[in-house]
């Protein structure tokens, strides 16, 4: 049974950071592709960043530069580093796998709250 478990979420000031974490089991992580995706209050979601098994990383234009993406195969674990919050980036993250090697995948973890207030 595969499962994908997030942590980190809370409430942080505007300028501040937060580091979210996506703990995976029962599936192979050192050959799967993981992303974090964000859904505020009304809207859709939307994807943030993602990190394929070969280390390629992708962002949201709207987070460039701000939150970094990464991962420990010995932890199977991804993270996601956030920096100089905003209050826009307000929403429950959700920690999503999508890939092992070339196989198509779709689990997802139950998602954290990020509040971004002052």
């Amino acid at each position: 049974q595969v499962q994908l478990v997030e942590s980190g979420g809370g409430l942080v000031q505007p300028g501040g950071s937060l580091t979210l974490s996506c703990v995976v089991s029962g599936i192979t992580f050192e050959i799967s592709s993981m992303a974090w995706y964000r859904q505020a209050p009304g809207k859709q979601r939307e994807l943030v960043a993602s990190i394929d098994h070969y280390y390629d990383k992708d962002y949201a234009d709207s987070v460039k530069g701000r939150f970094t993406i990464s991962r420990d195969n010995a932890k199977a674990t991804a993270y996601l580093q956030m920096s100089s919050l905003k209050r826009e980036d307000t929403a429950a993250y959700y920690c999503n796998l999508y890939k092992t090697l070339a196989a198509r995948a779709d689990y997802w973890g139950q998602g954290t709250q990020v509040t971004v207030s002052s």
